[in-house]
């Protein structure tokens, strides 16, 4: 490092003046022996971790090899998501004229039809709307029973995936009333009932939808 005598004793950097005292320095250069900075100290090496033997880095909170806390002396446990419900793709129902129940509902005026059929329509979630197809009251349902069935209300019952993977039957209000299986008594309007593979929901004057868990 080059420095330059200051008349009063001071080594300055700059030529012309000195940097420590400001007196006019002549211009001799004086070299003087670079001193080398000092060395930072090494970080002490910490105990070793308890849990895979890493030297702590200084006062680290977690081992960085494995994680290992060293305030609480455990190491982070991964936690697991919590199940999903259980899918709801694959769900079917079978849709068809049922004349036990039309002849144990008996509503009056409803000849049961001379050709009867069936159909499988797909549960698409988180719901399933069973009713009349309407353009001027505004229903698309997607169970539609506009052309299956006279005695079934324009918005006649909801089914509804749950949170917890379960299908949930209401009835909206129906003029004939939501049955389910051989209960004696239909849903009241608003009340929902679980279902599940298996069980018969039935509408109108006789139709019948038949639920079918997939098929693992």
């Amino acid at each position: 490092m080059t420095a330059f005598a200051c008349p009063k004793g001071h080594a300055s950097t700059t030529d012309d003046f000195c940097d420590t005292c400001g007196a006019k320095i002549g211009g001799t250069a004086v070299f003087s022996p670079g001193v080398a900075p000092a060395a930072a100290p090494a970080f002490p090496s910490g105990e070793p971790c308890p849990n895979c033997g890493t030297p702590r880095a200084g006062a680290g909170r977690f081992c960085e090899d494995c994680g290992f806390d060293h305030s609480t002396g455990r190491v982070p446990a991964l936690v697991e998501p919590a199940a999903a419900p259980p899918p709801a793709a694959g769900w079917t129902a079978t849709v068809y004229a049922d004349r036990e129940y039309f002849e144990a509902n008996a509503i009056e005026g409803a000849d049961f039809p001379e050709q009867t059929g069936q159909r499988t329509v797909t549960l698409p979630a988180p719901q399933v709307r069973i009713g009349r197809r309407s353009t001027s009251k505004g229903t698309d349902p997607e169970i539609d029973l506009a052309d299956a069935d006279p005695g079934v209300s324009h918005s006649h019952a909801l089914l509804t995936l749950s949170v917890d993977g379960v299908w949930l039957l209401s009835d909206l209000g129906s003029t004939n009333g939501t049955w389910l299986n051989d209960d004696p008594k239909p849903l009241t309007a608003g009340q929902t009932r679980s279902v599940g593979d298996g069980d018969r929901v039935h509408v109108g004057a006789w139709t019948t939808i038949a639920l079918h868990a997939p098929v693992s």
